[in-house]
């Protein structure tokens, strides 16, 4: 029972924190393709529940900024998991499954949004980018990312019989998305 626990605390501790740090990483890219192109970023807003957005003042190379969300938010993992990988640090397969939820996340965006115009997409179907781009983008990112989660489940418990997972990495992964949802809504509590 309290194994079930502690895998129950693993799984939504990782996919809870993926999808609030997925959503900060990739506002993170906008704002960093901003400020690298001479933008100027009025406000990231960050909801517990709802999407993320960057708001800017001053955009002067639109197109830059709304590659940088998805590029950067898939990039910016892939770095933190390499350098995990390199320490050879317990817990690396947390990070494998971020990166993954990033790729697929911001694949699956960009490639979608090649068909309903919508989000990023849509900004960057406007200034110029064409449908076959993003299905470029997207089915690769797409593909990495799965390839990423490929093996991860016995991390998770996830095999007959059920399987132990490890304790202190569940603790820090649901600490993990705790603290992140709590950044997230100080954050968005701000005007």
């Amino acid at each position: 029972m309290l194994d079930r626990c502690y895998q129950s605390a693993l799984v939504v501790g990782a996919i809870g924190f993926s999808w609030f740090a997925m959503m900060d990483v990739h506002e993170l890219g906008h704002v960093v393709a901003a400020w690298l192109t001479g933008g100027e970023v009025r406000r990231v807003v960050l909801p517990v529940v709802g999407f993320s957005r960057t708001d800017l003042n001053a955009n002067p190379h639109p197109l830059l900024v709304a590659w940088g969300g998805a590029v950067l938010g898939s990039l910016f993992p892939l770095m933190l998991l390499a350098i995990a990988r390199m320490l050879s640090r317990r817990g690396t397969f947390v990070l494998s499954f971020f990166a993954g939820f990033c790729l697929i996340s911001n694949g699956a965006y960009l490639a979608g949004g090649a068909w309903i115009n919508a989000g990023d997409a849509g900004d960057l179907l406007a200034q110029g980018t064409r449908h076959w781009q993003l299905i470029a983008f997207g089915l690769p990112a797409v593909a990495l990312g799965l390839r990423l989660w490929n093996g991860l489940g016995p991390h998770f418990g996830l095999r007959m019989p059920a399987g132990k997972v490890d304790r202190s990495i569940a603790i820090a992964a649901f600490v993990a998305c705790v603290l992140i949802i709590a950044f997230n809504a100080l954050v968005s509590s701000k005007p």
